[in-house]
């Protein structure tokens, strides 16, 4: 488990999109070999997503060998809904890339049988030959996609029903109206993420900070979900500052190795530039 900790959320955003950069160009995807990336929706990835058009459209970087699997989408909203998923997506990233459509994955949250959509979302994943990279952010009470506290651990894509937190949070999206915003969401496990060969968290601001360090500094537990990443070989939190307050001063010393340095290093051998030694 790895903790990066930059300045600010467009560091950490910038951080982010070279990271997810130069593991598609390392990895040399092609006709016979696309590179696999899970995608999480939310205000926490815009930057990030902001960063990888900039690099598509400077001509470093290609996505028309990549596949992607999105996180989530809302029970009853057809994918041409402004609030969709769907729809944040194609205007916010995918619409400004060379990504193929066929090769963008979603959860039908109008599907006639929610039940058989997760199960052939699964499957779809399976065919793709796995996740490479899963990128996720997390809500306040520490629930990555819509596992929300108390989910199985190793939880596949079903059927959930939303907590009133986070119907809260997301009222701002549908006008402030609680009546408009939809009760269930259909949403990869915890137990799918946890399959990709590595995830990549991103926690940025103030109002996360208890949810990283119930992520970093305690044991796991299904009340915060994205503990379970704890276990996992190959996990990277990517945060800025704020999100660090509620850690204790030894575990953010730990992870910068005690030394701010104005010089970019590499991380894993990525090629990334950061502006803290971690080890």
């Amino acid at each position: 488990m790895k903790l990066i900790i930059l300045e600010d959320h467009a560091q950490a955003s910038e951080w982010a999109a070279k990271y997810i950069r130069n593991r598609i160009i390392q990895f040399s995807p092609g006709p016979s070999k696309y590179f696999t990336l899970g995608l999480p929706s939310g205000s926490t990835p815009l930057g990030c997503y902001g960063k990888l058009i900039e690099y598509y459209k400077n001509g470093d970087l290609s996505f028309q060998y990549v596949k992607t699997f999105n996180m989530t989408e809302y029970v009853g909203l057809a994918k041409d809904h402004p609030e969709s998923y769907h729809s944040f997506m194609w205007n916010n990233f995918f619409k400004h890339i060379d990504i193929s459509s066929e090769n963008t994955h979603f959860l039908d949250g109008k599907a006639a049988n929610l039940e058989e959509e997760c199960e052939a979302f699964e499957e779809k994943i399976k065919e793709a030959g796995g996740i490479e990279l899963f990128v996720g952010g997390i809500g306040p009470d520490g629930h990555i996609a819509f596992n929300e506290p108390g989910s199985s651990l190793v939880s596949r894509t079903r059927v959930k029903t939303l907590a009133m937190d986070t119907i809260l949070a997301n009222a701002r999206f549908f006008g402030g109206d609680l009546s408009r915003v939809p009760t269930m969401a259909l949403t990869v496990g915890v137990g799918t993420v946890m399959d990709a060969r590595e995830v990549m968290i991103l926690i940025t601001g103030a109002h996360k900070a208890f949810a990283l360090y119930k992520a970093i500094e305690e044991g796991v537990s299904h009340m915060w979900t994205v503990s379970a990443f704890q276990q996992h070989p190959r996990t990277v939190f990517v945060c800025d500052e704020d999100a660090t307050v509620e850690l204790k001063v030894k575990t953010v010393k730990h992870f910068q190795g005690g030394v701010f340095s104005t010089h970019p290093i590499s991380y894993l051998s990525q090629g990334v530039s950061v502006m803290h030694r971690v080890e």
